[in-house]
């Protein structure tokens, strides 16, 4: 996918909430890693296996800010609110190089 930094992050979120894996996977690197709290340094395909068909958990998620850090670091802040009630809001700290995600970190926010 060509586009911004800011871009391409936004279109990730869209896929995910969709769960459109189709068009996600183009725009992961395939050396990804993603972590959290949960999670340490999860490859391409066990983020792809594990954490990206969880949106059904959600009752609904927004953006609040997707902000450029530098070239090639977008931090997303968001807020969700789970099926199981609780509303909720994580930041992400997600690098895009050469129009790929290459890594996202995730930082636990708590209860709204």
């Amino acid at each position: 996918m060509h586009g911004s930094p800011v871009t391409i992050v936004e279109e990730a979120f869209r896929c995910y909430r969709s769960q459109d894996l189709d068009a996600a996977l183009p725009l992961y690197a395939d050396d990804f890693t993603f972590t959290s709290p949960q999670d340490d340094h999860l490859d391409k395909a066990a983020f792809f296996r594990r954490c990206f068909p969880t949106a059904d958990r959600f009752r609904e998620q927004r953006l609040l800010h997707v902000t450029p850090a530098d070239g090639e670091l977008v931090f997303a802040h968001y807020e969700y609110e789970l099926t199981t009630g609780g509303r909720y809001r994580n930041v992400e700290a997600i690098t895009v190089r050469d129009g790929l995600i290459r890594e996202v970190q995730v930082f636990f926010g708590g209860r709204v």
